[in-house]
């Protein structure tokens, strides 16, 4: 793992500068705060600033830890039941800031219609009625482990997350490309159109707002709710493997890939794929003030169970997708300067 810990001395020297950020503007999902945070990234120290182009550049590893910012727990409140609204008020706007930039470094972080109603950053939290649904707001099923948003073209280089709480240390499940013992499986085969993936259950209507008071926005995401469906039903065929096939990048959400019609050597590459890959899990128990950057290219992530109180004390973690090509999904966005996929 590639890995920063934060001294005093770097919290000292950050947090005024968060805070005077955090009063200039309402919230987390403020456009221009978004529009601005490559260039406000710039003031953060430069041994982070290398740390973090070390992993963008030359990908020492599939994952990136930043540890030991601080997080005053007693300011923080209870666990939200739920992540709509939480945007506002946030007693964590300056760590959310922080990570923010953090995230600028290493590309543009960007938002789904279909999630969260376009918010850029996610509350990933217990929401009660959720326990047994294949969604980040579960908590007593496992969450598989999968590629983030495997199904889509638009997926994003890196999925991140920045723990606010985990009192239970529950772990997150990692999986990395570099670990697995590629000579010993197909990987010609894994190359090849033949595997259908369709797409996960976090993009689907029933988790969305009925309307975002914008009828262009609300057309526009009605739009793509259609797609997800169509790719439901009629679900393309593609490589599971991508990239240097001696070094291969990985997309792949078994939950959500149905393996009726694979031809029988596709099938076997396949098995023997995800074989490996649980192998090779391992589990990452993020504590408060821990951030981790996921390259969703090289590794794989997903959650283990756990029995949530909903009494206020529950694991409550913030979640940023970022592209190192925003211009990939110009098709899929109303505007060049829009971070949201419709």
């Amino acid at each position: 793992m590639h890995r920063l810990v934060l001294t005093a001395e770097d919290n000292a020297a950050l947090f005024p500068m968060l805070a005077e950020l955090a009063g200039a503007y309402q919230t987390i999902e403020d456009p221009q705060l978004i529009r601005q945070a490559p260039v406000l990234a710039r003031m953060l120290p430069t041994h982070l600033l290398e740390f973090l182009e070390t992993f963008r550049l030359t990908e020492p590893s599939a994952l990136c830890m930043i540890s030991g910012l601080r997080m005053e727990e007693d300011r923080l409140g209870p666990t939200p039941t739920q992540w709509r609204d939480s945007q506002y008020g946030s007693p964590a706007f300056e760590q959310e800031t922080f990570f923010l930039l953090c995230a600028s470094v290493l590309g543009d972080v960007f938002g789904w219609a279909t999630q969260q109603d376009g918010r850029i950053m996610h509350d990933v939290l217990p929401i009660k009625g959720h326990e047994h649904y294949e969604i980040g707001s579960n908590s007593l099923q496992h969450l598989s482990w999968h590629t983030e948003d495997a199904f889509h073209p638009c997926r994003g280089d890196y999925v991140s997350l920045m723990c606010l709480k985990n009192p239970d240390l529950v772990e997150t499940t990692v999986s990395c490309a570099p670990d697995l013992d590629w000579p010993a499986l197909d990987v010609d085969t894994l190359f090849q159109a033949e595997f259908t993936q369709m797409p996960d259950n976090s993009h689907l209507p029933q988790n969305a707002t009925e309307s975002t008071g914008d009828p262009t926005l609300d057309r526009l995401r009605a739009r793509s709710f259609q797609l997800i469906q169509s790719w439901n039903e009629h679900p393309e065929k593609r490589p599971v493997l991508f990239g240097d096939r001696q070094d291969p990048y990985m997309a792949l959400d078994p939950y959500h890939m149905s393996t009726d019609g694979w031809p029988r050597r596709h099938l076997d590459a396949f098995q023997g794929l995800c074989a490996e890959i649980e192998d090779k899990m391992v589990g990452i128990s993020l504590r408060p003030g821990d951030i981790v950057f996921i390259d969703n290219f090289r590794a794989v992530h997903g959650r283990k169970s756990f029995q949530a109180r909903y009494d206020g004390t529950d694991r409550w973690l913030k979640r940023l997708n970022i592209t190192r090509n925003l211009r990939g999904s110009r098709a899929w966005r109303p505007a060049a300067e829009n971070r949201v996929i419709y």
